[in-house]
C-alpha cells in the first residue's frame, strides 16, 4: 500500500499488511501545519512524547502528561486526510496495569480520533497490549531504547548489544504475539534489527535501527534541520530551516530598524478599493 496509492487514511490491518512490502514511511507531528505537509507522503504520523522536548523545551519526555498528548493530538488530526494518526501514551499514563492503561488510551482515542497508541516496553507490557488489543485499542509498540526509561537504561545509549540481543529479541516476540501490529525498534544494532525484523511477524519501524526494517521513522523537526546543536547518528538532515529561519529573522529585524519594514505595499491607505474586497490576514 504505497504513499502515492492511497486515497483514504490506512488502518492498523493496512500497516500489519505491509509487512515485507512498500516500506512504511513515518514522521513524527505535533503541529496542524506540520501534518498537513506530510499527509500525502507519510503512511502514519505518530504525535510522540518528544513533543515535550521539541516543543515544550523539557529536558526529556517524562514531564509530558496526557493532556499535553490530547492537545497535540487534537492539532494533528486536523491536517491529516491520508495518514493514519498514532499517538504516544506518555510516561506515568499506563505503567500502573491494564485497566489503568485502557482509562487513559480510550481517553486518547475518543478525544482525537486516533487510530492506534503507541507504548513502550517489552515482554513485561504484553498483558497490558492484549487487554487493550482485545477491547478495541489498536497498539504499535516500541523496544529497545526506550526514552520514558532514560533514567533506569543510564542514558540515550544503543540498546541490544551482546547478552542484550537475546532480551530485545524476545520482547520484540512477546509484544508481537500479544497482538501489537507493528513495533518501534529504536537505537538497537542493524544485525538485530534485521533479526528482528525476519522473526516476528508484525512490522518493524527503525529508527536508528537497520535500512531492512519494515518501515522508518524519525523526529520531524530533526530531519528538517531545526536543531544545530543536537543531532543523533542516525538522523539525516533533509533541509537546514534553523539556519534559513533565522537568516529570515535577523532580515526582518534589519529591516524593522532601519524602517524599511513595513513598505508601501504592506501598509493600507484611507482611499476603499474598488472591485474587490481585501483579504484578512486571518486564517
Amino acid at each position: 500500500m504505497s504513499a502515492t496509492a492511497r486515497t483514504a487514511a490506512p488502518m492498523p490491518d493496512d500497516i500489519r499488511g505491509m509487512k515485507g512490502d512498500v516500506p512504511i514511511v513515518s514522521l513524527t507531528a505535533y503541529t496542524t501545519p506540520m501534518a498537513r505537509m506530510m499527509d500525502e507522503h507519510c503512511d502514519f504520523v505518530l504525535v510522540g512524547d518528544s513533543v515535550g522536548m521539541v516543543l515544550h523545551g523539557l529536558p526529556s519526555t517524562l514531564g509530558v502528561t496526557l493532556d499535553m498528548m490530547v492537545m497535540h493530538g487534537q492539532a494533528v488530526a486536523r491536517g491529516l486526510t491520508k495518514a493514519m494518526l498514532v499517538i504516544d501514551m506518555p510516561f506515568g499514563s499506563y505503567e500502573e496495569g491494564p485497566a489503568q492503561a485502557f482509562a487513559n488510551a480510550a481517553k486518547i482515542m475518543g478525544q482525537t480520533g486516533a487510530a492506534a497508541i503507541k507504548l513502550e516496553g517489552g515482554a513485561y507490557m504484553a498483558e497490558t497490549i492484549a487487554f487493550l488489543v482485545q477491547r478495541g485499542i489498536p497498539v504499535m509498540a516500541h523496544i529497545g531504547l526506550t526514552p520514558q526509561s532514560i533514567n533506569t537504561l543510564g542514558g540515550y545509549k544503543v540498546q541490544g548489544r551482546a547478552d542484550q540481543a537475546e532480551v530485545l529479541a524476545n520482547d520484540a516476540q512477546a509484544v508481537a504475539d500479544a497482538g501489537a501490529f507493528a513495533v518501534v525498534l529504536e537505537k538497537i544494532p542493524a544485525n538485530l534489527a534485521d533479526r528482528i525484523t525476519a522473526q516476528i511477524a508484525i512490522p518493524t519501524i527503525g529508527i536508528g535501527a537497520s535500512s531492512r526494517c519494515d518501515g522508518q521513522i524519525l523526529v520531524v523537526d530533526d530531519m528538517l534541520g531545526l536543531f544545530t546543536a543536537f543531532k543523533p547518528k542516525f538522523v539525516k538532515r533533509y533541509a537546514a530551516l534553523a539556519q534559513t529561519g533565522e537568516a529570515a529573522i535577523a532580515a526582518y529585524a534589519a529591516e524593522v530598524r532601519a524602517r524599511a519594514f513595513p513598505a508601501a505595499e504592506h501598509m493600507f491607505s484611507d482611499a476603499v478599493p474598488s472591485g474587490h474586497a481585501e483579504q484578512s490576514t486571518l486564517k
